[in-house]
């Protein structure tokens, strides 16, 4: 039997998007002829590979097996082909697509994109706000570069922690909890802000002080830390805020901290990127410099404007 090695390629995306629709927009051709190829592949391994369940297709016990060995021979069949080399910065033209935490990209941002450019001028970034991790994003190419504290990563996303950052208690100064000692009977008692994509208004904390038999009340739940801490600027609550990445806003804006008086576990920022980006000379070449950006954005200093933290 004559093999036909585009049937690979095709079965991988296949495998990855997990649709005819999303394989054919991957691969650009149309979804008949994508479903046709899938009709061959089917004929060739004797197996569905995915079969409709409700609306989704859904990959055969057979397919889950094949699809590691799958990949890598794709990826090693394009590297024979397309032998990877030196890039050349001078003239590399390419926008890349950072989905980041607000903060992170506010604190680390502006020295990454000065430092891409000063080797690659023709470099743009396009940053995207942070929201719930969608695998799919980094499977269609939608975005080249993940940041945040996420830990939940998809078999496919290579991931790495890059620095390390602990929660504080922020306020304005003249807050009752702003000076001395901060007891959790005196933190649980305080009116407080959650920062919360979707509005919640409740975290972990409150199942911390719940242990305690501690409860907390909480005015308003803010969508980012900057939105959080323009509201304890003028009023009396109180927000945890990351303490490193947001040193800049705080200073800023004129607030001070207290040390949480909870034992909370610190907070690994992690940079992810889909496993096809691993040979790709300019996206390491990115990811280097956006690891020495949030390193040096999450590198304790002394800060003369916050209370000092130890």
């Amino acid at each position: 039997m004559q093999l036909d090695l585009n049937l690979l390629t095709a079965l991988d995306a296949l495998l990855e998007e997990g649709s005819v629709t999303g394989a054919a927009d991957r691969l650009h051709v149309s979804p008949p002829a994508m479903s046709r190829t899938l009709g061959r592949i089917r004929r060739a391994t004797g197996d569905q590979i995915l079969v409709r369940t409700g609306r989704t297709m859904t990959p055969t016990p057979h397919a889950l097996a094949l699809r590691a060995t799958v990949h890598k021979l794709v990826q090693q069949a394009q590297s024979v082909l397309s032998p990877q080399t030196e890039v050349d910065l001078t003239r590399l033209q390419r926008t890349f697509t950072l989905k980041w935490h607000d903060a992170l990209a506010a604190a680390a941002g502006p020295a990454l994109l000065h430092s891409l450019r000063a080797e690659a001028p023709g470099v743009r970034l396009r940053f995207l706000s942070e929201a719930a991790t969608d695998a799919q994003e980094h499977r269609r190419g939608d975005i080249d570069l993940e940041a945040g504290s996420s830990d939940t990563f998809s078999p496919e996303i290579r991931h790495e922690i890059v620095a390390h950052d602990r929660l504080v208690l922020a306020m304005r100064p003249g807050h009752p909890l702003s000076s001395g000692p901060l007891s959790i009977e005196s933190y649980a008692a305080a009116e407080h802000i959650t920062v919360s994509r979707r509005g919640r208004l409740r975290d972990p904390v409150d199942d911390e002080l719940q242990a305690l038999g501690l409860t907390r009340q909480v005015a308003v739940a803010a969508p980012t830390n900057a939105t959080a801490l323009q509201f304890i600027r003028h009023l009396d609550l109180v927000v945890a805020v990351p303490e490193l990445v947001s040193r800049p806003f705080l200073a800023d804006l004129g607030l001070c901290t207290q040390p949480l008086p909870l034992s909370v576990p610190g907070l690994p920022i992690y940079i992810a990127w889909h496993q096809r980006y691993d040979d790709d000379s300019a996206h390491a070449w990115l990811r280097r410099q956006a690891s020495t950006a949030l390193r040096h954005a999450c590198s304790p200093t002394e800060d003369t404007n916050t209370r000092a933290l130890t």
